[in-house]
């Protein structure tokens, strides 16, 4: 497939043509969610634990004597039902990781950005590039190409872009390296660099 390469003021200073294998594939949703759910569930901690009664440090003295308190029989203060206690059944530190094929991740991949180029919202510009930091112009960028919410992959992000946009709601820069389903699904437009895009389709093919 043939797209336009613009520049920053949207003007078209060339044509690229996509490999068809990349970028036209026909998107499934089973797919994407399965790659979503595994990415997710990949990036938890699952340090998360609490302890038991038995894991609680401190004194076993029973603290009040077995008859004649009136209250109930109770044995140290560790049990459940007190502050401080043990937790009963709460969460212990464990993997939240599901195994997910390597050829279903890059299939994955290359459906997020299939979506993107058959929707439209597939934007290539030869150089992100701004004269100056200042986040106006990376505003103004945004407008000339009608972008509200998108993600922006380069090989190597110049300082003046990354200090102009990244206070900008709705804005994700990802070097090309770091391009996955999810932060590409989440925002209406992805945007790459001329760069971007032939390192993709290096990477990908």
């Amino acid at each position: 497939m043939k797209i336009d390469i613009k520049n920053v003021g949207a003007d078209k200073v060339g044509e690229m043509d996509l490999a068809d294998s990349i970028f036209g594939v026909e998107a499934r949703s089973d797919i994407l969610h399965r790659v979503v759910t595994w990415q997710l569930a990949k990036r938890q901690a699952g340090t998360h634990a609490t302890k038991t009664r038995s894991q609680v440090v401190g004194s076993g003295r029973k603290i009040v004597r077995q008859k004649g308190s009136g209250g109930a029989r109770h044995g140290d203060k560790y049990a459940t039902q007190f502050r401080g206690g043990g937790i009963p059944h709460g969460p212990k530190a464990r993997s939240h990781a599901v195994s997910l094929n390597k050829k279903i991740r890059s299939l994955g991949l290359k459906m997020a950005l299939s979506s993107k180029a058959q929707q439209g919202r597939l934007i290539v510009v030869d150089d992100m590039v701004l004269s100056d930091y200042k986040t106006k112009d990376a505003k103004a960028f945004m407008d000339r190409f009608g972008i509200n919410s998108g993600l922006f992959l380069d090989v190597d992000f110049k300082k003046e872009f990354v200090a102009s946009a990244r206070n900008l709601v709705g804005v994700d820069l990802i070097p090309v390296a770091g391009a996955n389903v999810y932060d590409i699904l989440r925002r209406d437009f992805l945007v790459l660099s001329k760069a971007a895009a032939e390192k993709l389709e290096e990477r990908l093919s």
